[in-house]
């Protein structure tokens, strides 16, 4: 008996069934949405991307601010806000010499309570 086989994970009675693998073809994302939600994913599962993330839902904060918090270099978190902001998860304004950061809408925010709501379940 393969491992496969011993935790249950191999279908016993292989029996193919067209109508839902048909379904599944018809409904499966296009190369373009498959990449870009694959990459929101990887972003979103960095620690230091959540932090930053979380952070950013009470309000806007700078790069000093957010290395603070973290207690990591300037250097790093604008690396990790470079990737967000490329990822279209934060967006930023310039106030003088200043840029702030937030989160670039409520979906992002929506995105960190649903999947809270789902480890807390």
């Amino acid at each position: 008996m393969s491992l496969e086989e011993d935790r249950g994970e191999v279908c016993a009675c292989r029996i193919i069934h067209a109508e839902r693998i048909a379904a599944a073809r018809l409904n499966a994302l296009n190369e373009v949405d498959q990449d870009r939600l694959s990459n929101l994913f990887k972003a979103m599962g960095d620690p230091t991307r959540l932090k930053i993330m979380q952070a950013l839902r009470l309000g806007e904060m700078c790069v000093c601010d957010l290395a603070s918090f973290l207690e990591i270099s300037e250097s790093a978190v604008s690396h990790q806000l470079r990737m967000l902001r490329q990822l279209c998860l934060v967006i930023n304004r310039r106030e003088g010499p200043i840029l702030y950061y937030r989160l670039n809408d409520d979906h992002i925010e929506q995105l960190i309570n649903l999947g809270l709501e789902h480890i807390r379940e």
